[in-house]
């Protein structure tokens, strides 16, 4: 007789978005694998299933599984379906930008399903260690997808920088995790911030250097100055569609965890990492906005400008108030959509035997195809910050926050360097309709591009409009917290 295994549906159910997402990674490579001439359902698929676990995260019940090791909440779910949607939109461009530079498929989406699932565990990480599983789970995916394209040069150099400078950051938070286990005994992030408060520690030295460790390894993730400088060479040398999802959806996992361990578990020292997140976002705002003036290509510039954008999420987070975190997490969101959507442009122009990056290769378009054109328009307005787009609202609640909160001159700064931004995207915006094109570059709209930019467009302009169901979600998903 076989023995049967009773499951405790109680215990697995809380971890079923993940689980169902592995089932689909290796679905994927076995399709790959076994069933080659159906690589086309490949994309589909994916979205499919990631959609799937999208609803299954939106329609989670509140729970605490596994000791309080993994916590299911209204900011994990927040930040899970953010970055779902980004692996959503991401699949649905590579449907077109792969066939074009003839990038092998199978491993590709099983890869980026399987870093998703580390960005899930990293939402719902109430535990150092979780913590720590997810972020690797979802760096090592990501290692491979950026030296995958492996005729590029480029490609396997910065796929060995980003690992070298993640393998790093890596062991600065473990470096930093482990002074917090030494001081409080436990890698419960909850208990942490008990027992800070209980024993008194909030002025030790170690406690400190805890900290500024933690600081440094998390701003490595998210991209924040100085400790941004792997950013340009990685997002420039990586395929653009790998560059596009590497600035959304690992970003969004980063700052969920950054936001959660220091308001639930260093909310004590506010008063030592509230000014030094003030300044690390006044100096990330300067140096991407500033770096980008000078950039030839708009690959490049949108590597810098997503250095600039962290800055800007970090103003929510520095603020130390529950409106300054939801205010991060409505900015992260408006943020996949119009960063998500620029990229997709840049990749239209894209052919067989020319990436076309440079902002040379933007002249004109406007005239060769004006749709193309006006949604980068809308794209840009947004990165920019001009009403009535959704990047303008995203920026007034995190300055508005900021400023609640004190940081007076920070916002200023802020202020200053939204408006430095508009100099090299407006600049964009003058080459495609005020230059004469120099190359006959056609842009073919496949289903899932015109999918992708279809629901970029529509978030950018739909959160600039009504912004308010998605302030009233990032709100309510803090009750909990």
């Amino acid at each position: 007789m076989i023995p049967t295994v009773a499951i405790n549906w109680a215990v697995v159910e809380p971890i079923l978005p993940e689980l169902l997402l592995i089932g689909i990674g290796v679905l994927l490579i076995g399709l790959d694998i076994f069933v080659p001439r159906q690589r086309q359902v490949l994309p589909w698929l994916t979205v499919v299933g990631c959609l799937t676990t999208l609803a299954m995260v939106v329609g989670s019940r509140p729970s605490v599984a596994f000791g309080g090791m993994f916590l299911v909440d209204g900011y994990a779910i927040v930040f899970k379906s953010t970055c779902l949607a980004g692996v959503i939109l991401t699949t649905l461009m590579s449907e077109h930008f792969c066939r074009i530079i003839g990038l092998r498929q199978g491993e590709y989406y099983s890869l980026m399903v399987f870093s998703a699932v580390g960005m899930l565990m990293m939402a719902s990480a109430g535990d150092l260690m979780v913590l720590y599983l997810g972020l690797e789970l979802m760096a090592l995916p990501i290692y491979a997808l950026v030296g995958l394209h492996k005729t590029e040069q480029r490609t396997s150099e910065a796929a060995i920088k980003y690992f070298l400078m993640g393998s790093f950051a890596s062991a600065l938070l473990l470096f930093g995790m482990s002074l917090l286990y030494g001081l409080t005994g436990t890698t419960d992030i909850a208990r942490i911030a008990e027992l800070i408060a209980t024993l008194h520690l909030g002025n030790n030295p170690a406690l400190m250097a805890a900290l500024a460790l933690l600081i440094a390894g998390f701003c490595f993730k998210v991209a924040v100055a100085p400790f941004h400088l792997w950013t340009p060479d990685v997002y420039e040398g990586a395929p653009t569609v790998i560059t596009a999802f590497m600035s959304v959806s690992p970003k969004v996992a980063g700052f969920a965890i950054f936001g959660r361990l220091l308001f639930l578990g260093l909310p004590e020292l506010h008063e030592h990492w509230g000014p030094v997140l003030a300044v690390l976002a006044l100096l990330t705002m300067a140096v991407g906005n500033i770096t980008a003036l000078c950039q030839r290509s708009l690959k490049r510039m949108l590597a810098y400008s997503a250095i600039a954008h962290a800055g800007y999420a970090l103003l929510g987070l520095l603020a130390g108030t529950a409106e300054g975190l939801a205010a991060t997490m409505t900015y992260l969101i408006i943020y996949l959509f119009m960063n998500m959507g620029a990229f997709g442009i840049l990749m239209l122009l894209a052919t067989p035997d020319q990436p076309h990056e440079s902002l040379d290769d933007c002249k004109g378009l406007a005239s060769r195809h004006p749709l193309a054109a006006a949604m980068m328009l809308v794209f840009l307005f947004s990165l920019t910050g001009i009403p009535p787009t959704g990047g303008f609202i995203g920026k007034f609640y995190l300055l508005k926050a900021a400023f609640s909160a004190g940081y007076t001159l920070t916002v200023i700064g802020a202020v200053l360097f939204s408006a430095i931004s508009a100099y090299f995207y407006l600049r964009v915006v003058r080459y495609m309709y005020m230059s004469e094109s120099q190359q006959t570059i056609s842009c073919s709209f496949s289903p899932g591009m015109t999918a992708a930019l279809g629901l970029c467009l529509l978030g950018v302009l739909g959160f600039g409009f009504f912004p308010g169901p998605l302030l009233d979600w990032t709100t309510a998903a803090l009750a909990g917290m």
